[in-house]
């Protein structure tokens, strides 16, 4: 263990608060902007489909990162709101696909406009080279979690 972590360290501590500051933010952001119909969560799964229209469900969880049961609700109230439809594979039957719909496509601009203002306020201060180093290390910790909690 490096030297500096035989002290207590604050790094998950510190990321719990800012995932908590900057949900409010987003939110409140996404509303000022007119996109009431998603919540910072929903958008997450949105952004996923924006990128690749036509995944899998299972695909979707493992993007998001998001468990089953909580995927499902959220996909249940996004799919009666008009944002997203499940249709069936023509390939697998149980295999469910997650298209976007006409209603989502308009709302994409506009969220994309609020994370864009959101990434101005994150990295304020931040010089590229560094915002670089810092994804890189929380994609190192996300990546060690995500080892641990398959158990390699």
């Amino acid at each position: 263990m490096p030297e500096a972590m035989t002290q207590q360290t604050q790094g998950g501590f510190l990321l719990a608060k800012i995932h908590q500051v900057g949900g409010r933010i987003f939110a409140r952001l996404l509303r000022e902007y007119g996109v009431d119909q998603l919540n910072p969560a929903q958008g997450r799964i949105m952004f996923v489909l924006w990128q690749e229209d036509g995944i899998p469900i299972k695909e979707l969880a493992k993007r998001t990162q998001l468990d089953k049961s909580t995927l499902t609700s959220m996909l249940d109230r996004l799919e009666h709101t008009g944002l997203v439809r499940r249709v069936a594979s023509t390939l697998d039957r149980r295999t469910i696909l997650l298209h976007r719909t006409r209603k989502d496509r308009d709302l994409e601009d506009l969220y994309v406009r609020v994370s864009g203002e959101m990434t101005r306020i994150w990295y304020k201060g931040f010089r590229d080279t560094r915002v670089k180093r810092f994804e890189a290390d929380l994609q190192r910790i996300l990546d060690n979690l995500t080892e641990h909690e398959r158990g390699l």
